[in-house]
């Protein structure tokens, strides 16, 4: 096959961005992969990447302020769907994070889009093995209300992959790596042994994602010449509202790709003594 014949890669992750329904988001990223691994997508970047304010999504979930969210206990059937109500939503926008991933920054190398293919992958199974628990339990996707955090992050990081690399995976996707242990433990106590499964399979996953993240935010910083740590803690002075939370899950994160430097000052400025 002729490469001028071939589908573009980047048009492939806008297609799927916008896509509204849930089910050919995920269809979608299965065969954009599948695709990629039979090679045959190209990299020839023939527009620029536009401006994507929100991607595609259905009418429900609505959208609301975290603060708005209800709060309900894991000990009763809904409790439990809740919770895995907002990680299957936190899926649903790790899938459009991936590909804007791949869609936006148009000059890293082969292996960069390799990589966050298989985030996209991945975090599309995710969200179908959540939405079918979701459905044991009684309850579809869109039941409860959700918030757009990930999505906002995206938008302020779009003009820089080194910024995205920094903020979405090694803050805002690290930061689910710290809370699944004890969200594990929690449903445990509450004997959901089916989600603690299910969340076990994301969390090896997440270390993994939040991996590429840190790799690319490292090969970012050293062709520019900066100082990745260093550089990483400005990131957060600029772009984050508040300190970071602990506390933290250090064995994950040590093997996402954190230094012991970089997790002592994490540490720091969460306020937690050694």
């Amino acid at each position: 096959m002729q490469s001028e014949n071939r589908d573009n890669l980047f048009q492939q992750a806008y297609l799927c961005l916008l896509a509204c329904d849930p089910t050919e988001k995920v269809w979608r990223s299965h065969f954009i992969a599948r695709q990629w691994q039979d090679e045959l997508l190209t990299l020839d970047a023939f527009d620029a990447p536009q401006p994507l304010p929100e991607p595609g999504r259905p009418s429900k979930p609505e959208l609301v302020a975290p603060s708005q969210l209800a709060r309900r206990s894991l000990h009763t059937r809904e409790g439990q769907a809740a919770l895995v109500h907002a990680i299957c939503h936190i899926e649903l926008n790790a899938i459009n994070l991936a590909w804007d991933a791949v869609y936006r920054f148009r000059d890293m190398p082969k292996d960069y889009y390799r990589d966050w293919i298989q985030v996209a992958d991945e975090e599309a199974y995710h969200f179908a093995l959540l939405r079918q628990r979701l459905q044991e339990l009684g309850y579809a996707y869109g039941d409860f209300a959700a918030h757009n955090g990930l999505w906002e992050m995206a938008c302020k990081t779009a003009h820089d992959v080194m910024i995205r690399m920094a903020l979405v995976p090694r803050v805002l996707e690290a930061r689910g790596l710290d809370v699944a242990p004890g969200m594990m433990e929690r449903l445990r106590k509450a004997g959901d042994h089916r989600t603690v499964a299910l969340l076990r399979i994301i969390l090896r996953d997440e270390i993994g994602h939040v991996a590429i993240g840190s790799r690319w935010y490292r090969y970012i910083c050293e062709a520019r010449g900066l100082d990745a740590e260093a550089n990483f803690q400005r990131l957060l002075k600029e772009y984050m509202t508040s300190p970071p939370k602990g506390p933290f899950y250090e064995q994950a994160r040590v093997q996402a790709g954190f230094s012991q430097n970089e997790l002592d000052e994490l540490k720091r400025q969460a306020g937690i003594d050694e």
